[in-house]
């Protein structure tokens, strides 16, 4: 289970009012730690974008959180953004959120496939072209089939 702190932790969003990850308690999330300079980020990103395409009608949430720092990072979170054509929520990660997640493995991306009542079902670290997109959808496909 994601632990309260985290849940009701309030993420700087890169437009709007802050992503606090309990305003989508009982739905499906997809949450995506990442940054700019990540070329690994960078490959999956359009992934995401597909999925989040694909994905959102039935309810899942896509969080992407960024690991830089906000303020200096706010400018190029932007282009990323409109480079990519980024659609669902983009923001930063409170320290003390990526720190939890993560849990010492620093390496990004991650995504974390969350059910809908709270628990994490997946973890994914890194990004395969071949292999994590796939991965994802089956991931998000088990967390939907659940009895939320």
């Amino acid at each position: 289970m994601l632990p309260r702190p985290i849940l009701e932790a309030e993420n700087k969003a890169a437009s709007g009012d802050p992503i606090k990850l309990a305003n989508f308690s009982g739905k499906v999330m997809l949450v995506n730690l990442w940054a700019t300079w990540c070329g690994p980020c960078r490959m999956e990103t359009p992934e995401l974008v597909k999925l989040y395409k694909e994905y959102q009608s039935r309810g899942v949430e896509m969080i992407g959180l960024s690991t830089e720092d906000p303020d200096a990072s706010a400018e190029s979170v932007s282009e990323f953004v409109r480079e990519y054509n980024v659609d669902y929520h983009i923001g930063w990660a409170t320290r003390e959120v990526a720190q939890t997640l993560m849990q010492g493995r620093t390496s990004i991306p991650q995504s974390f496939v969350i059910a809908r009542d709270g628990r994490i079902v997946k973890r994914f670290i890194g990004f395969r072209p071949d292999l994590t997109p796939g991965q994802i959808k089956e991931a998000l496909e088990e967390a939907l089939s659940e009895k939320g």
